[in-house]
C-alpha cells in the first residue's frame, strides 16, 4: 500500500518501510560524515578507508531507494521541488543553523571582510580553489569530461607555478576557466537518484546523494592523507574548511539578506535555491540571470 503525506508531515494510512527509509538515511549520512571526519583527522587506518568504501555504496543505493520512496515517478520527481518527507525535523535543524549563522558565522563574515581587502579575499579563495584541484580533477574523469578535465589540469599547473602557489589566478587571464566538481554531481551523471532533501546542524542543506558524495570527496582529497600520517597537520584541515565558510558567507551577505527580508517562507526558499545551484552545477551551465541561484552561485561560476 502506498504510504501518503499530509500536510505539515503527518502521515495517514497503514505503516509501512518506505516511511522509515528517509530517517534511516539521514541518521547513516549525518553518522557517516561525523565518523569519517573524527576517524580520518584522529586515528586513520587503512581497515578503516576499506570499510568505509563497503558503507559508501550502500549509502549511494540507499539514495537511490529513498528518492523511489518520496516520488510517483521520475518525470514528476524532476517536475517538482526535491522530496522532503522531513520537513518538520530540518525545519527544526535549519532553525538552529539561522541561530548559529546570527550569532557567529554572519559576525565573523563580516569583520574578515572588513578587515581584509578584496585582492587578499580573492587570494584566500583562489588558493583554496586550487587545494580542491584534485577532487575536482578526479570528478571530471569519472564523468567522462576530457575537456574539462583539461582545463581542471592547466589550471592547477598555471597556477601552482605562474600563480605564486594558487595565490593568483593566472590561468583565469589565459582563457582557462574555473568550475566545480564534486562527487555528488558524479552520482548524477551515473545516473544516482537525487534522494531526499535534508538539513544537518552545521552541515546545512544537501540532498542523499549530496551527502554521500561529500563523504566520498573527502577520500579523493590528498591532504585528507597528509592528515593520516601527520597527526600534528590536524589543524589544516579544520582552518581550510572553516576560511572556505566564512569566505563564502562573506561574498553573500547582502544577498541572504535581502532574501530573507523579501521572502515568506525562507526555508523553502532556500530549499528551492539549493535544488537550482545543484541542478545547475550538474548540467555544467548556468542558472536562470533572474532567479535567486543565480546570486548565490555567481561567486562559485566566474573565474575570478
Amino acid at each position: 500500500m502506498r504510504c501518503q503525506l499530509m500536510q505539515r508531515g503527518d502521515f495517514r494510512g497503514d505503516i509501512c518501510l518506505a516511511k522509515l527509509q528517509p530517517v534511516k538515511t539521514m541518521i547513516l549520512i549525518r553518522f557517516l560524515i561525523a565518523y569519517a571526519e573524527e576517524r580520518i583527522i584522529r586515528r586513520g587506518g587503512a581497515d578503516f578507508l576499506r570499510r568505509l568504501s563497503v558503507i559508501v555504496l550502500a549509502l549511494t543505493l540507499a539514495a537511490g531507494c529513498a528518492a523511489r520512496t518520496t516520488a510517483e515517478s521520475k518525470e514528476d520527481f524532476q517536475n517538482e521541488e526535491i522530496a522532503d518527507p522531513l520537513e518538520s525535523m530540518n525545519r527544526v535543524f535549519f532553525d538552529v543553523n539561522e541561530f548559529l549563522d546570527t550569532l557567529l558565522l554572519r559576525p565573523v563574515a563580516e569583520v574578515y571582510r572588513n578587515i581584509l581587502p578584496e585582492p587578499v579575499r580573492d587570494s584566500i579563495r583562489n588558493f583554496l580553489r586550487n587545494l580542491n584541484t584534485p577532487v575536482i580533477l578526479a570528478n571530471d574523469l569519472l564523468q567522462g569530461e576530457s575537456k574539462r578535465a583539461e582545463t581542471t589540469f592547466n589550471r592547477f599547473l598555471i597556477n601552482t607555478t605562474l600563480g605564486v602557489g594558487g595565490l593568483f589566478d593566472v590561468a583565469f587571464d589565459m582563457g582557462h576557466l574555473y568550475h566545480n566538481e564534486d562527487f555528488g554531481q558524479t552520482l548524477a551523471v551515473w545516473g544516482a537518484d537525487e534522494g531526499i532533501y535534508l538539513v544537518l546542524p552545521l552541515l546545512g542543506p544537501m540532498s542523499t546523494r549530496h551527502g554521500v558524495g561529500r563523504v566520498v570527496d573527502v577520500f579523493l582529497d590528498p591532504l585528507t592523507y597528509v592528515s593520516l600520517n601527520n597527526p600534528d597537520l590536524d589543524y589544516i584541515f579544520w582552518t581550510r574548511r572553516g576560511v572556505g565558510i566564512v569566505d563564502f558567507r562573506s561574498r553573500n551577505i547582502e544577498t541572504l539578506d535581502q532574501l530573507k527580508r523579501e521572502s515568506l517562507d525562507f526555508y523553502s526558499l532556500i530549499r528551492s535555491i539549493y535544488r537550482q545551484n545543484r541542478q545547475n552545477q550538474i548540467r555544467n551551465g548556468k542558472p536562470l540571470d533572474d532567479s535567486p541561484a543565480s546570486e548565490l552561485e555567481k561567486e562559485e561560476d566566474r573565474g575570478k
